[in-house]
């Protein structure tokens, strides 16, 4: 069910819409403060709403024209039939033949179309996957799971690596107002074993969950991990007396103490975990795009299955958006296409994402992996070489802890950095400041209101700047005017929620996901496959016994290698 879409992408340098923008860019002055003089809708023009999220464009660096030539862009080079073949299930990830159907995760029960997809029923596997999560996380949460001793689950330890990891953990610190009381979720990843050590360190194994994520139980992170909690669970139950150290002991240890979410059940099995307490997923889910799936079981027992719901819904809200939205109001299609602006013809290298929201502190990490194991890639679908620049480094840090950190680069450096800044109205803890330095912040202040204030004026300063005559009338000495000079100009988009609520978490993920989506579209990559990761992991595997002490394989590797091995063997002793 390969697609002609993703065999012979359109080349977008060669378009009439490329040309077009490379001329606007080389006309481009910028001036962002002369635009909103000149032009007093623009802030409703570039302003948008999808689903809960209001999206500011305004004070990026577009005009009517760019942005016309931009939606022209997508048009030339097929975004939305690309978009409706991944909807459809045909098979857009073309180096794995396979479909890309993370949107069919979030579908409500009954929705229409049905849904089938290479003799497959996507509706109904999905519906019946997630009743089966949702039924354990009820066990769980009502104590009527029990571990082997009888006490009821206090701590769920998720092992999993890359998305099995990084979309739960964010989704469980983005939505800790919504876990149950008495209920903890910790995440184990790192292979280093201090990362599995340090998250049991202070854990009752009597009532501790393991959660093994890996869809073919063979990955050497994940496994390891699991190996190293199982003989943790097994030594401190049977030195705190609750099982006998037998084989049969460790057989019941494993089965009330872990759970897997993978389809190989005969590995599952074979670890000792009972099959029928696995939960699947499938081929046409990647994993950076599976936290909406059974991957999310610790946050669905955490947060309860109607407010993972509620969760899928807001994915699902985006993702009606982007489907059914025309492209000049279609958010992700905008911002994917700003990206593509920025990156293609006004040489930024970088993307920084700065939630101001504790609660989304995670969130950029999750990024990361996202947006950058999707588009970083220097072939396009057809096996060619790509045309133009790939792919963005993302990264960010939450709130004003970014602003006494790096944000130095970001007003007054060299390079040109596009930002989005995230920030909620309704903060899930509304505190006051009961002293006030009695100039600015009075006592009794709305905290989170002093806090949005650095949102609002972070984004003013970087579009406008401060002009050296501003500088001096404010009466800095000559000399140092110029270290003061802000010159503006540079790009931010802002989102507003009402709240961090299930349901905004699932929008802003879907949003970032259709972003990355469109950018892909564009430069004609396959977005859902990840062959760069796998080189290192197999050498890894080559060089494990060289590590280990085998002469023959230390004497197979280069001359770097080998004599960072030696090194390494010398300080271990």
């Amino acid at each position: 069910m390969r697609t002609e879409l993703a065999q012979q992408p359109v080349d977008a340098t060669t378009t009439s819409a490329w040309a077009d923008l490379t001329r606007l860019s080389d006309a481009l002055e910028p001036d962002l403060r002369g635009w909103f003089a000149n032009d007093p809708g623009r802030a409703g023009r570039f302003a948008f709403q999808a689903a809960d999220l209001h999206v500011d464009l305004s004070k990026n660096l577009l005009t009517d024209d760019v942005a016309a030539a931009l939606v022209a862009l997508a048009e030339q080079t097929g975004v939305a039939a690309r978009r409706d073949a991944m909807y459809a299930g045909q098979h857009i990830n073309v180096t794995e033949d396979r479909a890309v159907l993370h949107t069919a995760l979030r579908r409500p029960a009954g929705a229409g179309p049905a849904l089938h997809v290479d003799g497959q029923d996507i509706d109904s596997d999905v519906q019946t996957e997630l009743a089966k999560v949702y039924a354990f996380a009820e066990k769980v949460r009502s104590g009527e799971w029990t571990g082997v001793t009888g006490q009821r689950v206090r701590t769920i330890v998720n092992i999993g690596i890359g998305g099995s990891d990084l979309g739960p953990v964010m989704a469980y610190e983005a939505l800790a107002p919504y876990v149950a009381e008495g209920l903890e979720c910790r995440f184990v990843s790192n292979i280093d074993p201090t990362d599995v050590a340090q998250k049991t360190a202070d854990l009752d194994p009597a009532t501790t969950l393991f959660i093994v994520a890996s869809k073919t139980f063979g990955t050497l992170e994940t496994l390891t991990n699991a190996r190293l909690a199982r003989d943790w669970l097994w030594r401190s139950l049977a030195e705190a007396g609750a099982v006998e150290d037998t084989e049969q002991g460790r057989a019941d240890a494993v089965a009330k103490h872990f759970v897997a979410v993978s389809t190989a059940l005969d590995k599952v099995a074979a670890f000792g975990i009972d099959p029928r307490n696995a939960f699947g997923f499938w081929d046409w889910v990647g994993g950076r795009y599976s936290m909406d799936s059974a991957i999310g079981a610790s946050l669905a027992i955490a947060i309860g299955p109607e407010r993972f719901a509620e969760l899928l819904a807001g994915f699902h809200a985006m993702d009606r958006h982007f489907a059914t939205a025309p492209l000049a109001s279609n958010v992700p299609v905008l911002m994917g296409l700003l990206n593509v602006w920025y990156t293609n013809f006004r040489g930024a290298h970088t993307h920084a994402v700065l939630p101001y929201a504790q609660q989304l502190h995670r969130f950029p990490a999750y990024l990361q992996q996202l947006t950058m194991e999707s588009n970083g890639k220097s072939v396009r679908a057809d096996g060619t070489p790509v045309t133009s620049d790939t792919g963005e480094v993302f990264w960010g840090e939450p709130g004003t802890n970014g602003q006494h950190a790096f944000y130095q680069l970001i007003h007054q450096g060299t390079r040109l950095i596009p930002a989005d800044f995230i920030a909620v109205a309704q903060p899930a803890y509304g505190l006051t400041d009961p002293v006030g330095d009695g100039k600015a912040v009075e006592a009794g202040a709305d905290v989170h209101g002093l806090f949005l204030a650095n949102f609002f004026a972070q984004t003013k300063a970087l579009a406008f700047g401060r002009t050296a005559d501003e500088v001096r009338a404010e009466g800095t000495a000559e000399e140092l005017v110029s270290a003061r000079v802000f010159s503006g100009n540079r790009p931010t988009t802002s989102i507003l929620a009402p709240a961090l609520t299930p349901s905004v978490l699932g929008q802003l993920v879907a949003l970032y996901e259709h972003i990355t989506f469109v950018q892909g579209a564009i430069w004609g990559i396959d977005s859902f496959d990840q062959w760069g990761v796998e080189l290192g992991k197999k050498l890894a595997l080559e060089i494990a016994p060289a590590v280990a002490g085998d002469e023959a394989a230390l004497a197979a590797q280069d001359a770097s290698t080998a004599s960072l091995i030696k090194k390494y063997r010398e300080l271990r002793g």
